[in-house]
């Protein structure tokens, strides 16, 4: 099964791109970090807050997958198309545990998806791995996600465009996770009854939800 396949199949007409939470009918927006600001009076990074974040992002990480679960770890990454290509390595190298996976990434170019002047000079390339959780060193990943805005590692390589967007796709449970950066992120399933214990047990994190 390839990414695309799986889409059309079970979230028909979702772009996975930021603000998947607004595009279905069926899921929850958590807000991150309980309101602490990032930065001291002072200016210095309030580090305090991005553990807080660290902490909630792998709290609910762990309540949506299973080691065992078959999940796409997929990355979209922005560039001007005069930009020289960047190798899958430099994508997924850091957070694979097994380097043999590395050869199984795919990637397909979209056009640029968001509102900008000249828009039709850039492009998204979005790799997908067919994965499972066990394989990844999640706990890198879900802090490179929140780490975008600040100058913290690990991080996301990338071009200079714009900071990758990472979704973990679940396709055992038809769950989709994307963090987009320290201040939340979105969870979206086909059932909402995969993710009523969500709601229910960190209500307190919850900002928006839907259940059509």
């Amino acid at each position: 099964m390839n990414l695309i396949g799986y889409m059309e199949e079970r979230f028909q007409n979702l772009e996975l791109i930021p603000s998947i939470y607004n595009q279905w009918g069926t899921g929850i927006h958590f807000c991150l970090g309980e309101n602490i600001y990032q930065l001291k009076a002072n200016e210095e990074l309030n580090l305090k807050m991005f553990r807080v974040v660290y902490e909630q992002t792998s709290i609910l990480f762990n309540e949506l997958f299973e080691q065992n679960d078959d999940i796409f770890l997929v990355t979209n990454m922005y560039k001007h198309k005069k930009e020289k290509c960047i190798r899958k390595l430099k994508v997924y190298q850091p957070f694979l545990k097994c380097k043999n996976h590395l050869n199984q990434i795919l990637v397909k170019t979209y056009p640029y998806p968001f509102e900008i002047n000249k828009a039709e000079e850039y492009e998204m390339q979005q790799f997908s791995l067919l994965c499972k959780p066990r394989d990844l060193r999640v706990t890198e990943l879900l802090k490179a996600a929140s780490n975008e805005d600040f100058p913290l590692k690990p991080k996301f390589g990338g071009y200079s465009t714009d900071y990758p967007d990472v979704f973990f796709v679940n396709i055992t449970k038809d769950i989709i996770f994307f963090i987009y950066d320290d201040r939340g992120c979105e969870v979206i399933a086909l059932d909402f009854k995969r993710i009523r214990h969500l709601y229910e047990k960190y209500h307190d994190w919850v900002e928006e939800y839907k259940c059509m």
